[in-house]
């Protein structure tokens, strides 16, 4: 199985909930009601119309013949949707230091034909070099594992070979970068990424080539947003936007937070997130500009 087709089972997945809820609505029947029919939970319904869960054919036929679809060539693309969005992604093999809220994204991200992203932390995880991957890892790891001290639990470990993996997973998602079907690239970084260490000093160095290397990439378009601009349109902090070649998948924004993640897909809030990127490429030195800033980050590192 291809990356490419791994992920593509998780757009499929989003694909068949959303047509599935049209269905329902347009029967005029309640989530709890469809719920009944399958003998599942009304929430189990609405997660299976969000594509969060896998799908069962029995299930599917069940609800198909609720909503009134009898006509069989429809009823048999539908099925063979649910058949390939049950498709076990590449990443679940890293399931065991993958947080399962975590795998949608992964999907998804390999599903898009365009992602843009605004980072102000650190550098975004698809252009790490494996040596400042790792610090990140290493840092955040700890840094997890002394809070749930703080808070009264047992410390977790942390083992080099939990975050090895979690580094190995990184880098495989990087290929996605470099494959024929690459997306475009965009993204925009604080000049605090650049700026706040992680790892040693050649770690930095070794990271900051990578970067402008990387940029000379066609589908790769990378800008700084330096200290000297001031305020800026990124004020409400990191945002990745997920742009898909499906034309019934809306463009998401993904918020990950310490403990999960947020996706955004209402035109009006997506709507905001795509004025504020676009402000931040407008107001950012270009991206030829950018890696001479990055080249001057250089020296000075």
């Amino acid at each position: 199985m291809t990356a490419g087709e791994s992920s593509g089972s998780v757009v499929r997945r989003i694909l068949l909930g959303s047509q599935l809820r049209r269905l329902r609505e347009a029967r005029g029947i309640t989530r709890e009601a469809a719920g009944y029919s399958i003998r599942a939970s009304e929430s189990k319904i609405s997660r299976m119309e969000l594509g969060r869960v896998s799908f069962k054919s029995r299930d599917v036929e069940d609800l198909l013949t609720l909503y009134g679809v009898t006509e069989e060539a429809e009823r048999t693309a539908l099925l063979s949707l649910a058949k390939e969005a049950n498709l076990t992604g590449w990443w679940h093999s890293y399931s065991d230091v993958l947080p399962g809220w975590f795998q949608t994204y992964i999907g998804l991200e390999g599903a898009a034909s365009l992602i843009r992203v605004y980072e102000v932390q650190f550098i975004n995880g698809l252009l790490q070099t494996e040596s400042y991957a790792h610090a990140v890892v290493e840092r955040g790891m700890k840094v997890a594992a002394g809070k749930a001290a703080g808070r009264g639990g047992r410390p977790a470990k942390v083992s080099q070979g939990d975050i090895d993996r979690r580094v190995a997973l990184r880098l495989e998602r990087q290929k996605l970068l470099v494959s024929e079907r690459a997306p475009q690239f965009k993204c925009v970084l604080d000049e605090a990424a650049l700026r706040r260490p992680y790892g040693d000093r050649e770690v930095m160095r070794g990271q900051i080539q990578h970067l402008i290397d990387i940029s000379e990439r066609p589908n790769v378009t990378l800008q700084v947003m330096p200290f000297t601009f001031g305020g800026h349109a990124g004020e409400s902090g990191a945002f990745t936007m997920l742009s898909f070649p499906e034309s019934d998948l809306s463009d998401v924004v993904y918020l990950e937070q310490l403990t999960g993640a947020l996706y955004l897909d209402k035109r009006e809030e997506v709507a905001q997130y795509e004025r504020a990127m676009a402000e931040l490429q407008e107001d950012c030195p270009n991206p030829a500009d950018s890696r001479d800033l990055l080249r001057g980050l250089l020296q000075l590192t």
